[in-house]
């Protein structure tokens, strides 16, 4: 994948983090990032598609990674919590990434931004939820 789509992920997590902690809107967050970070190379119609697809689907995703869980989402470390809805709404909604682009690229952001074994934790979790949602995908990677 492209830096400048690595890096909105980068902000994504940042900014996903503080609308589960402030509970601040998602447009006031997206239009905070947008206005912070202009003139810098980022995908930005790519991290507003992910600002607006966690925040407008959150149930959907937070269902979709239930299973793969050992525990409720609420009680997943924020910043990890934050990665795992992202990498959630990408598996959903973005066939057109590889699977393992989405898990490579979340295990980063925790490595960059989670807890010191997060990324563990991350990599489980989105390795089974990706079983489950792309199994042709999976099937044809031999995976």
């Amino acid at each position: 994948m492209s830096r400048q789509r690595s890096k909105a992920r980068s902000l994504a997590v940042q900014a996903i983090y503080q609308w589960q902690m402030a509970g601040q809107p998602v447009s006031e967050i997206l239009a905070h990032f947008l206005a912070e970070h202009a003139g810098k190379k980022l995908d930005e119609a790519y991290l507003r598609d992910l600002l607006q697809g966690v925040g407008g689907q959150l149930a959907r995703i937070d269902e979709a990674l239930a299973q793969d869980l050992d525990r409720d989402i609420e009680q997943v470390d924020p910043v990890e919590r934050a990665i795992l809805r992202i990498a959630g709404y990408e598996l959903l909604e973005h066939p057109e990434i590889p699977y393992r682009v989405v898990i490579n690229e979340a295990v980063e952001l925790a490595k960059v931004f989670g807890a010191e074994k997060g990324h563990r934790y991350v990599n489980g979790v989105l390795d089974k939820a990706a079983r489950r949602l792309r199994p042709l995908e999976m099937a044809a990677q031999g995976s």
